[in-house]
């Protein structure tokens, strides 16, 4: 494997992506987070364990400012992981969204995982070991209803990563996909809401509606999904890739 562990960790300034970043940081990786908030990021950065920790403040929908910035960073020193991880499209009737709706999904979560991986595949390549792994959403496997927009580039993600994970595999380098479900973040605070404000209920009876469809009857902590994304880029999962494997508390009802 790669003799340094630097890690790349996209929406890493909360949620999942910062979990995330925490727990690569204990596992004794140099990380560097990136997302939009610069303020957010500080704070986790001087949250992490170890040293050698930086961040990228920029937006994702925005190739022309971010791409030089992270050709920069991987130069100066190889990532050997890369996680990415992009907030979903906002949610709605896929009957309708609009078109711009759609590009603009594509762009930042499709796009954008094509332009990252270009930037560091050829280093991966040369030291014949690579983690490159996206977090999408259960509605990969079973849609969310309004959520139309989300369910279609989720799905086209892990259909770009799954092939991938075919180009790839006699190098070294595993692809994987990470499917949470219900998780205690602020994107999933947002949908409760918006279901609320939608349906004239209280926050609080939407998300018992929400717990009831888990049959652990709980939302996930973000830790626990970071806990998966750490096994998938140890060496210990040497020999998993192609994979999508959910975080949902046994949500989703097919085998």
């Amino acid at each position: 494997m790669m003799s340094q562990k630097r890690a790349l960790v996209l929406g890493a300034s909360q949620g999942i992506g910062e979990a995330v970043a925490k727990q690569f940081a204990i596992d004794g990786y140099d990380v560097c987070l990136f997302s939009r908030s610069e303020d957010k990021l500080k704070q986790v950065v001087s949250s992490l364990e170890g040293h050698g920790h930086n961040y990228i403040a920029d937006d994702i929908s925005k190739p022309e400012s971010w791409v030089s910035k992270l050709e920069a960073e991987h130069k100066r020193s190889p990532f050997s992981i890369v996680v990415l991880n992009t907030g979903g499209p906002k949610g709605g009737p896929i009957s309708k969204a609009e078109s711009s709706e759609f590009l603009n999904g594509m762009q930042n979560h499709l796009v954008a995982n094509a332009l990252i991986t270009k930037i560091v595949l050829e280093d991966m390549k040369k030291q014949s070991w690579g983690r490159i792994l996206t977090i999408t959403s259960t509605s990969v496997k079973m849609p969310i209803p309004h959520l139309g927009v989300s369910n279609t580039v989720r799905a086209a993600v892990a259909s770009w990563g799954k092939t991938l994970s075919l180009e790839l595999a006699p190098f070294g380098i595993t692809v994987n996909n990470v499917m949470p479900g219900f998780t205690q973040t602020p994107r999933l605070e947002s949908l409760i809401r918006a279901k609320a404000d939608l349906e004239n209920k209280s926050y609080v009876s939407v998300e018992r509606e929400w717990m009831d469809k888990v049959p652990m009857k709980r939302f996930a902590r973000p830790e626990e999904t970071a806990s998966l994304v750490s096994f998938l880029c140890s060496e210990q999962s040497d020999y998993i890739t192609g994979q999508s494997i959910a975080v949902d508390g046994g949500r989703i009802g097919a085998l």
